[in-house]
């Protein structure tokens, strides 16, 4: 197993249908649980050690999930309100050095996990099927659709997560 994927590279159903949709909604919800699950009582030290050699530490992913989260957030707000918005880019590599990500406790980021996901579901949940076709830009990927961000950000979750809960595993944490 590749460490850097540890549930495999994102790939896009191949059939969309409604009950896939609300199977990708379910486990977006449940992404704060299973962080948190992921990260409970482990220590600063086991904290700050990487989840792979050149990787990011726990508290680094612990903090990029609703970093990126909140990005996708937005975006999805975009897509829905305007019409083939283009997206920003961030530098999650650079976001990662600052100095919240790598020294904030983690419950602070937990809780904005909690927050966003509160939102985030909500407005998911009030999607009907034709939102699910609307068109953002990325620079980096081109056009893509409002499903595209649905499943990215179900496979985001879990291959963070993972991270985690492999790095545990690894240690006997």
């Amino acid at each position: 197993m590749d460490p850097r994927y540890p549930i495999g590279k994102f790939e896009m159903p191949a059939h969309v249908t409604p009950a896939r949709r609300q199977q990708a909604i379910d486990e977006i919800a449940a992404t704060p649980v299973k962080m948190r699950a992921a990260a409970k009582g482990l220590s600063e030290s086991q904290l700050d050690t990487p989840y792979r050699e050149g990787g990011w530490t726990v508290r680094q992913v612990v903090h990029h999930v609703p970093d990126s989260h909140l990005n996708a957030y937005v975006r999805l707000k975009l897509a829905l309100t305007e019409d083939k918005p283009t997206i920003k880019p961030y530098d999650e590599a650079a976001w990662a050095e600052l100095a919240d990500s790598k020294s904030t406790p983690i419950e602070v980021s937990l809780m904005l996990l909690d927050s966003v996901h509160a939102r985030w579901d909500r407005l998911w949940r009030s999607l009907k099927s034709e939102h699910f076709a609307r068109v953002l830009i990325h620079p980096e990927h081109g056009e893509r659709t409002v499903d595209w961000l649905l499943f990215l950000y179900e496979w985001h979750g879990k291959h963070h997560t993972a991270h985690i809960t492999e790095l545990r595993k690894q240690k006997s944490w």
